[in-house]
């Protein structure tokens, strides 16, 4: 019933949206005297909150159009270049000049997590330049017809490798945050087959390989209430007239909801600052606030089964940090990589997946060479500033596509190499070597030093290897 009652709630207010929208309009006319007294904006910026926070949000669209390659404007269009019920896959192609590089190519996975790829925009945008970007890009499930079968972490991975299969054994699959787990598997399953579509290297940014390390408020809730009160209460089918009517979905509305009350206090004072700029005619201020919340309030439905499988799978057995996770049957062994090179990258301040999680995968890929894995501590940072924001442009991307460079993998049929003990954790003459200069033109930060965290006890049966920590500074990792 929730999912009616939202349904009509947003029905029932647009009368009310349409008359604030004409009250905005009127007091923000340029030939209406009152525009330009505090009382007339104070009654176009109160009409602009109030139908800005009832209104639903629209999937927002990429909008690159353009990027640099050194320093030559070039145009980018969007291509599909592979499509299922559930997701299409993007080609951010770059007409670039002959005598150009193309750049590594990246497959960048989106997180199926309420958002759309769009939230990923940044990311796109700042790798334009320097490589040849792919992305997933899910359908939100309440336009997807019952018709078109179900979806569910099987299914994701099962994606993951037939994209991967489609682009070739040259690829770089970049996992932001809830696609690490997948991504990972799908990895793994791969080379336990002797594929040899497997990418030239991994990079999982924020995600949660390991939800006992550090868990956060997210990570205790799902442990604390357990499946039987998700299927209960987070999940239902999608009212008429949606396009994927009865499907059983789990709305984007509440996840959004989820997303907001863990730090209400900051959107509320964002939304206060936004009516206090358009009373103060500060439009750049308000411009900022609208281009960030247009994308943070657009949230799209993930399918039932996919939302519970991933949080029984994930949360609340951790089966993959076990040993314990299968796919249609089949076991996923970390330990199978050897070919594949391993980048994790984490935010001091993540409270989402907490620092050590993303880390965990390290413990669980223990033959791939040492010298193939790397990890990154990004101080000062969230788990939103972990993929994007100054931070992520000027002092992650540049290492991310160092390490892509560094690790160009093997040609199609080339021999897995042999399995050898781990090595022991990597000095500070290991670490990677200085990134190029970023998108924005800042200037390269200096090469980092490798710190190796203490060790923790590997899953049973697994021996012991651990990958080089990399932290801007020098410094240990917190």
């Amino acid at each position: 019933m929730y999912y009616q009652l939202y349904e009509f709630n947003h029905a029932a207010l647009q009368p009310a949206r349409a008359y604030a929208d004409a009250v905005r309009l009127f007091y923000s006319n340029p030939l209406n005297p009152f525009a330009q007294t505090f009382f007339g904006r104070s009654l176009a910026a109160a009409a602009e909150l109030f139908e800005r926070s009832t209104r639903r949000y629209t999937k927002p669209e990429f909008g690159l159009t353009e990027t640099s390659v050194n320093g030559v404007r070039v145009a980018v269009r969007e291509q599909i270049v592979w499509s299922q019920p559930f997701c299409d896959v993007i080609h951010f192609k770059r007409d670039l000049p002959a005598a150009a590089r193309r750049g590594p190519k990246i497959l960048m996975v989106a997180p199926m997590s309420g958002h759309y790829a769009t939230l990923l925009r940044g990311t796109v945008e700042t790798m334009l330049p320097y490589a040849d970007v792919y992305i997933t890009d899910w359908a939100d499930a309440r336009t997807v017809p019952l018709s078109d079968g179900s979806f569910d972490l099987d299914s994701y991975i099962d994606y993951i490798i037939e994209i991967l299969q489609h682009l070739g054994p040259d690829t770089h699959v970049m996992a932001v945050c809830q696609p690490s787990v997948p991504v990972l598997a799908a990895v793994a399953l791969m080379e336990a087959r002797g594929d040899d579509a497997v990418p030239a290297s991994m990079t999982l940014m924020g995600g949660p390989i390991d939800t006992r390390q550090n868990p956060t408020a997210v990570n205790k809730l799902a442990e604390e209430k357990g499946i039987e009160w998700f299927r209960e209460n987070a999940v239902m089918p999608v009212p008429w007239p949606n396009p994927g009517f009865m499907r059983v979905v789990y709305p984007g509305f509440l996840q959004l909801s989820g997303f907001m009350s863990m730090n209400l206090d900051r959107h509320i004072t964002a939304h206060k600052d936004f009516f206090m700029h358009l009373v103060k005619n500060d439009g750049d201020s308000a411009e900022k606030h609208r281009d960030f919340y247009d994308e943070y309030l657009a949230v799209m439905d993930l399918t039932g089964e996919f939302y519970l499988q991933t949080v029984e799978t994930v949360f609340i057995r951790h089966d993959l940090p076990k040993g314990q996770m299968k796919h249609r049957g089949e076991p996923v062994d970390p330990a199978a990589i050897r070919r594949v090179a391993l980048l994790t990258v984490e935010g001091e301040n993540d409270d989402i997946s907490g620092v050590g999680q993303t880390r965990a995968a390290h413990d669980l890929c223990v033959n791939i060479p040492a010298e193939m894995r790397h990890h990154y501590l990004q101080p000062t940072v969230g788990h939103y500033g972990v993929f994007n924001g100054s931070r992520f442009r000027s002092e992650i991307a540049p290492r991310i596509l160092d390490f892509m460079r560094s690790n160009p993998g093997r040609k199609a049929g080339a021999a897995a190499p042999a399995a050898t003990a781990p090595s022991a954790p990597a000095t500070a003459e290991a670490a990677p070597a200085a990134p190029v200069a970023p998108a924005t033109g800042q200037t390269a930060s200096k090469p980092v030093a490798a710190s190796p965290k203490p060790a923790r006890t590997p899953p049973k049966g697994r021996p012991t290897g651990k990958a080089p920590t990399v932290r801007r500074g020098g410094r240990k990792p917190a």
